[in-house]
């Protein structure tokens, strides 16, 4: 007698979530080295406005973006709560300064909707998709887009 093998299921992702402001957002936690508490960095000349800066995180220098200014919701305002997502964004460490980290939560595929096709500013580029609940509503960040425009962070670097 032989065992029946299970239909694969879809398999769940996982995300970090985290406040930019008052809006939730998520990005794959497997993008996600560490989550640090706000540290002050070292300002660089001619930066684009959303980049803060660098920090030494264990002898490398990782370039930290405001991730509200990036995505053109002003800067964010900068308090001893803010936390920094280092994240691997096209082979480059990087570090987003976000309002606060929220939780980890497991998503199937399928729940992942696309961004509706609007005209709308450029950060509509970052929405790689919206995750529906109850409850609420996650933003996913949609890193390929953010990588584009890591080069003119990786040249001030």
């Amino acid at each position: 007698m032989t065992a029946e093998v299970p239909a694969p299921a879809h398999r769940m992702g996982e995300f970090l979530t985290f406040y930019v402001g008052e809006q939730e957002f998520c990005m794959d936690i497997m993008l996600v080295r560490e989550i640090r508490s706000w540290t002050s960095v070292t300002t660089l000349p001619h930066a684009p406005a959303d980049v803060l800066g660098v920090m030494n995180l264990r002898g490398a220098i990782v370039p930290i973006v405001d991730l509200s200014a990036r995505l053109g919701l002003g800067p964010c305002e900068r308090r001893d709560r803010n936390v920094i997502i280092i994240a691997m964004i096209s082979e480059q460490a990087v570090g987003f300064l976000v309002t606060a980290v929220v939780d980890i939560v497991e998503v199937a595929p399928e729940d992942i909707q696309p961004m509706p096709t609007i005209s709308c500013a450029e950060a509509c580029d970052f929405i790689g998709g919206i995750i529906s609940s109850n409850d609420h509503t996650l933003r996913v960040l949609c890193t390929d887009a953010l990588a584009a425009t890591m080069t003119a962070v990786s040249t001030v670097a």
